[in-house]
């Protein structure tokens, strides 16, 4: 699936066919073991061309992820080694990791001094948001007043804090790529590459 294999990751990243995909996840908990899914939020880009995607509810399934995933060379997150990824795999039996290349953003950051969660860094970057006042919790919190009290709203703003997160990780991106002397190749970086 993904197009990379047997590329240098410098050659496929700076190839002009590559297709990224910035990804977030909802969750109702933070351990996989007592909880689900709730959203998967894609934006994919390629070249000028951009969409964004979401899998809510019912819609988050193994199936509807890797078709909306289809063509896409590198996946982009926030600390997804350690929570979107592994959450992906336990809940629907899908690692990502080992069909496609993975850039965690997280990491870059660190290495340019930017700690804590995405929120944070986006502060410190400048990167605004029209929802700066939720977090994790509060996204929890909407998606039961939408399950329990069929309340819309809630899901819309869930809806529009998650999309939120995913774009801004591709503004994310390319600042990181303006700091580290407007390099756009992320070399050396936090890299895994299919099936490692």
């Amino acid at each position: 699936m993904a197009s990379c294999k047997g590329k240098p990751v410098a050659l496929c990243y700076n190839g002009s066919r590559h297709m990224d995909a910035y990804l977030d996840i909802e969750t109702t908990g933070l351990a996989p073991e007592d909880s689900q899914i709730t959203v998967i939020g894609i934006h994919l880009v390629n070249g000028d061309s951009q969409s964004f995607i979401q899998l809510v509810g019912e819609d988050v399934t193994s199936d509807k992820l890797l078709a909306a995933l289809d063509g896409v060379s590198m996946i982009h997150t926030y600390n997804g080694s350690r929570f979107d990824l592994p959450f992906i795999r336990a809940c629907l039996g899908i690692d990502l990791e080992r069909l496609f290349a993975h850039y965690d953003l997280m990491y870059h950051c660190w290495r340019c001094r930017l700690f804590g969660g995405l929120k944070r860094v986006e502060q410190m970057l400048g990167i605004p948001r029209k929802l700066k006042d939720l977090n994790g919790l509060d996204a929890v919190r909407l998606w039961w007043r939408y399950v329990n009290d069929y309340d819309e709203q809630a899901l819309h703003i869930l809806l529009e804090y998650n999309r939120e997160d995913v774009v801004n990780l591709k503004v994310l991106k390319e600042l990181l790529a303006m700091r580290t002397d407007g390099a756009t190749s992320p070399a050396g970086g936090p890299y895994k590459m299919p099936g490692r």
